[in-house]
C-alpha cells in the first residue's frame, strides 16, 4: 500500500508526460519542472514499483513492456480524474470545456456554421476543436466526444447516430469542358482521379456492375482529407468520389457537375457522435454537445 504522502496521481501525470514527450527535458519543460527532477520522479516511481518503466539511452527512453502496460493503465486512470473534477464541478449545469474530435469536411460544413447557436444556448460550455481526418483515440487524446465515420468497431464507445451520406463522384465544369464527360466506368483511366493519402476500408470507387479485373481509378494528386480533396476538385483538377453532403451546395450552385450517376451503387456511410460513458453518467456539458449534434449536425 502507497504512503499517504505520496502522490500517484502527480507520478503518473508525469510518467505520461515523458512517454509522449519521449524524454525527460521536453516532460520538464511542460510540468514546470527541472530536466533532474523528473528523473528523479521517475525512478523513485521504478523503485516504488520494483519494476524498471524505460530502458535509457542518452538519445530516447524507450519503454519496456512493464512501462507499456503501465502508461496504458495510467492513461485511463488520468482519464477518469480528469472526467470526475469535470462532472463535479460543473454539477447539473452545462459549463466547462467539451473536447471534440471531428472529421474536415464535417466539422467545417456542418459543425461550424451551427456553433454559434450552440454558444447562444449553453454560454457556459467552451469547445475544444480537433479537425483532422485521422481517427483519434478518444481514451488516448482525452477526448469527450468524437463524430465519426462508418463501421463502428470500439465497443467501449457509445454511438449517437448523425445520420448517413451517400456519394457522388463529381468534377468542375472546366475539367469537364476539356476532357469531357467518362461514360462509364471504364473511361476513368483517361481521366485524372483523385484520391486520399490515407488507406481505406472500403474501395475507394465502387460501381454498379464493375468487375474485379477492372483497373482502379488513379490520379496525379492524392489528399489527406475530404475538404482539401474537395478544394482540388473546385480548382478543377480532376475527378473525386465525396460524400454526398460535402458537394451538394456545389452541385446546385454549378460549381461541380456529378458524372456516372447510371452507375452509382447507392452506397451509404453512417455518422456516429461517440463517447465514453457506457455507465450512464455524462457531465451536463458532453449531454449539451451530444444532443446539439444530434438536432442540428444531421447527415443526409
Amino acid at each position: 500500500m502507497a504512503r499517504p504522502d505520496v502522490n500517484r496521481f502527480g507520478e503518473m501525470d508525469v510518467f505520461v508526460r515523458v512517454v509522449e514527450t519521449g524524454g525527460f527535458s521536453a516532460a520538464a519543460q511542460k510540468c514546470g519542472m527541472t530536466p533532474s527532477a523528473v528523473s528523479k520522479l521517475v525512478a523513485r516511481l521504478e523503485d516504488r514499483l520494483g519494476a524498471r518503466l524505460f530502458n535509457r539511452s542518452t538519445r530516447r527512453q524507450q519503454l519496456t513492456a512493464e512501462g507499456a502496460a503501465f502508461y496504458d493503465r495510467s492513461l485511463r486512470i488520468l482519464a477518469d480524474l480528469d472526467e470526475a473534477e469535470r462532472e463535479a464541478s460543473a454539477s447539473a449545469t452545462a459549463q466547462g470545456k467539451v473536447r471534440l474530435s471531428c472529421n474536415l469536411p464535417v466539422g467545417r460544413q456542418l459543425l461550424i456554421p451551427a456553433l454559434p447557436l450552440f454558444f447562444e444556448r449553453y454560454p457556459g460550455v467552451s469547445l475544444d476543436l480537433h479537425l483532422s481526418d485521422e481517427v483519434v483515440d478518444l481514451l488516448e487524446e482525452r477526448a469527450d466526444v468524437a463524430i465519426r465515420s462508418g463501421t463502428l468497431k470500439d465497443s467501449r464507445l457509445v454511438a449517437r447516430f448523425l445520420g448517413e451520406s451517400g456519394h457522388q463522384v463529381v468534377a468542375a465544369p472546366d475539367y469537364l469542358a476539356r476532357h469531357g464527360a467518362p461514360q462509364h466506368p471504364r473511361e476513368l483511366v483517361e481521366h485524372n482521379c483523385l484520391g486520399f493519402s490515407y488507406r481505406r476500408i472500403e474501395p475507394d470507387w465502387p460501381f454498379l456492375g464493375r468487375q474485379a479485373q477492372d483497373p482502379e481509378p488513379i490520379g496525379n494528386t492524392l489528399a489527406s482529407d475530404g475538404d482539401s480533396l474537395r478544394h482540388l476538385v473546385l480548382a478543377g483538377l480532376g475527378l473525386a468520389r465525396l460524400g454526398t453532403f460535402q458537394v451538394r451546395d456545389d452541385i446546385a450552385a454549378g460549381r461541380l457537375v456529378p458524372v456516372l450517376e447510371d452507375f452509382n451503387p447507392g452506397d451509404t456511410k453512417p455518422m456516429h457522435a461517440l463517447y465514453l460513458g457506457k455507465g450512464g453518467h455524462l457531465p451536463a456539458r458532453v449531454r449539451a454537445v451530444l444532443d446539439f449534434l444530434a438536432e442540428h449536425v444531421r447527415i443526409a
